[in-house]
């Protein structure tokens, strides 16, 4: 058994702590229709609507190619080429003099995605990977071809233009994971869907083509082959051992020098075996708290708090906003053992340099980490991050669709 570090025995005494909660604010949700079938999710107060000239969506070429040698699907997705970059033309639906024309964003209000003011919205991309009507393959009868059945949507984390997970207050935060339980919800719903996937990508370095502060929700109708993997391991954990993968996991860490902070309900912390430099993951204590829907109000409070707090601690490791991509990670159905986790990779690993999955990476999916997880955990331990109120959290209540 390993020695149980200091920050350990002070994480394991914040998690028997007693605390009393505070019961969360109705958040409003109102939901747009939109002429070409789009759907604008507005969560709290309603400021405007959308433009009846609103740049519609016709994804084309959407499809699916399976790789015979590897068993796996592979999405293939043209209209991605398309989507907006950092500029907003007028001719697009920008509002003249709005924060979209002044900023030169198409998510900011007044442009072409958002033409109102808002605390928090959720849209369908108009440039999918995937879609719940998604065209025909370019030969049915090639049984290698599959149509890209699922969804793509763009969370917005606030109207401002400028700011990251770090910069917004309490409320947004809590807001946030309020959106992410909400839609998430609806989505696994859905017995055409097999898993979701909320993600952020912050920054040049990893794809991010727009700076403003937001994420997205992927839905598929097929698990991808890392989340079978993932379900495999726990399920092949059980039979060998009786007990629960991710309750091990958690022990681990918590008596761990890798341990950056934890709480009664979550445990933050680099893993074990990280694929990436700072690699962090934000993990559920409760066995049983497998998907955002599963969560209680304190656990949705602490994670809120929990997320700002990684962020916080990247833009303070080098003093810059550190680029990372960050996944939420829901139990697949079936997988009783999944805690869900909040993961975050970092491909800085030095002020200056970056990791590249360069060939042998790319090749064998087999990862080479530069640096050692317990240094990367101690440096991210060092770096203060400022105590801040914490918001009682939302609970969002729907309203009725409204037709354009």
């Amino acid at each position: 058994m390993p020695v149980e570090s200091v920050a350990g025995r002070n994480a394991r005494a914040r998690i028997h702590a007693s605390v009393i909660a505070p019961e969360p604010l109705e958040l409003p949700r109102t939901t747009f229709v939109q002429p070409d079938g789009r759907r604008i999710r507005v969560y709290g107060e309603v400021r405007g609507a959308p433009a009846p000239g609103a740049p519609r969506s016709e994804p084309t070429a959407l499809h699916l190619r399976r790789d015979e040698l590897s068993a796996t699907w592979i999405a293939i997705s043209p209209a991605r080429n398309e989507r907006p970059h950092r500029s907003a033309p007028t001719d697009t639906g920008t509002v003249p003099g709005s924060p979209a024309e002044r900023y030169g964003c198409p998510l900011c209000p007044g442009g072409p995605e958002l033409a109102f003011s808002y605390e928090a919205a959720v849209f369908e991309n108009r440039f999918p990977s995937f879609a719940l009507a998604p065209p025909e393959v370019p030969d049915p009868s090639d049984a290698r071809f599959a149509r890209s059945l699922g969804t793509c949507e763009v969370v917005m984390f606030t109207e401002r233009h400028e700011g990251n997970f770090a910069t917004l207050t309490p409320e947004e935060t809590g807001r946030v994971v309020a959106v992410w339980r909400d839609r998430t919800s609806e989505l696994w719903a859905d017995d055409r869907l097999a898993y979701v996937l909320p993600f952020e990508n912050r920054g040049e370095e990893i794809g991010a083509t727009l700076s403003h502060p937001h994420g997205q929700i992927y839905a598929f109708d097929h698990l991808p082959p890392w989340i079978e993997r993932r379900a495999a391991a726990l399920r092949d954990g059980r039979a060998r051992t009786g007990a629960c993968v991710s309750c091990a996991v958690i022990a681990d860490e918590l008596a761990s020098s890798r341990i950056v902070h934890a709480d009664p309900h979550w445990t933050v912390g680099v893993p074990f075996a990280p694929r990436w430099p700072f690699e962090v993951h934000v993990r559920a204590v409760r066995h049983g708290a497998r998907r955002l829907a599963d969560l209680s109000a304190a656990e949705s409070r602490a994670l809120a708090g929990a997320l700002h707090g990684v962020v916080e601690r990247y833009n303070g490791l080098f003093a810059f906003e550190l680029p990372y991509m960050m996944v939420v990670q829901e139990a697949p159905r079936g997988a009783d053992d999944w805690h869900l986790s909040v993961e975050l990779y970092p491909p800085h690993r030095s002020e200056r340099l970056t990791k590249i999955r360069a060939s042998v990476e790319t090749a064998t999916l087999l990862f080479i980490n530069d640096t050692l997880p317990e240094e990367s955990a101690a440096r991210l331990q060092g770096v203060p991050v400022v105590p801040r109120e914490e918001h009682p959290g939302f609970v969002v209540v729907a309203g009725a669709d409204t037709g354009r």
